[in-house]
């Protein structure tokens, strides 16, 4: 949700350093994660998995108790748009979407990447909606620079995925910064105009994440008090990285890496792949010939 009267906080290198550091470990545990999901297993089962692996690493789940969350994953399937709560009655099925959002704490700094897996036979209409919200995901990124401001972010998502796309961008729920704190400013919509909110400035560090549905944009709340749902049960995609802005207007610097999770996407029959749009934009941000995250 919106929040507003807060100040941005710009961090050190050494700082950046140190929330990368999460933001890895966040896709490490989605990469396992991707490994063994399919038809038939549980959301409690992954939840179960990626604390132990979390803690295992030293690291904090993220989410977990914050707000008054009871999970360390938010598993959201097919029409849940975010924060799904997973359980022992979430059963993932052949043909589910599912949106998978993780945040961990290493040395005080947080990280937080989310990704959509697609399990069994999608409809393709739906591996569309994944795809272009991946697209838009980067081209939201690919905004995001020194100097420019965060509705040239918004407007990035906004216009490829309502007015190109047809979809509809979410507007209740919102990326953020990030830092010592889960959600600092600034808030950053998937909708707006161009030359509109907070300038970017080196050393912020914000979270992107689109929220696009087949259908209507609108949204509900399920009587969990969490998990939102589209208001017309259409389907949802949901993709997040944590940036950097650079200096001097120069690409962002990609916090987390979604490289490893579509490999262990790639290697799992009982998921489909989600293609990129535009290889060459990608890699920019996640070139091909660097290493995988560790």
């Amino acid at each position: 949700m919106a929040r507003k009267g807060r100040k941005m906080i710009y961090k050190t290198p050494e700082e950046i350093e140190r929330s990368r550091a999460a933001c890895l470990l966040v896709c490490e545990t989605l990469t396992e994660v991707g490994k063994m999901l399919r038809p038939g297993m549980t959301g409690r089962e992954i939840d179960t998995f990626a604390e132990e692996f979390i803690r295992d690493h030293g690291a904090v789940p993220g989410f977990k108790g914050l707000y008054g969350c009871p999970s360390t994953l938010l598993v959201s399937q097919n029409e849940e748009v975010v924060h799904g709560l997973p359980n022992e009655t979430q059963v993932f099925r052949d043909g589910d979407i599912l949106s998978i959002d993780c945040g961990t704490v290493v040395d005080e700094f947080y990280g937080d990447a989310a990704y959509t897996f697609c399990v069994g036979d999608v409809a393709e209409e739906t591996m569309e909606l994944c795809r272009r919200t991946k697209h838009s995901l980067y081209l939201g990124i690919d905004a995001a620079r020194a100097g420019k401001r965060v509705g040239d972010i918004s407007h990035a998502v906004q216009h490829y995925t309502e007015r190109e796309s047809g979809y509809g961008a979410v507007r209740e729920l919102v990326g953020h910064g990030l830092g010592r704190s889960l959600h600092e400013a600034p808030d950053v919509p998937n909708f707006g105009k161009r030359g509109r909110g907070p300038v970017l400035k080196a050393g912020l560090i914000i979270a992107i994440e689109p929220m696009i549905t087949l259908g209507k944009r609108n949204v509900v709340s399920r009587e969990d008090g969490w998990t939102i749902i589209t208001i017309d049960g259409s389907p949802a995609a949901h993709y997040e990285h944590s940036i950097a802005i650079s200096p001097d207007g120069a690409p962002a610097d990609l916090m987390s890496d979604h490289r490893p999770i579509e490999e262990a996407i790639r290697n799992n029959p009982n998921l489909k792949f989600v293609d990129n749009i535009d290889e060459e934009l990608v890699a920019v941000y996640q070139p091909l010939d660097s290493p995988v995250a560790r």
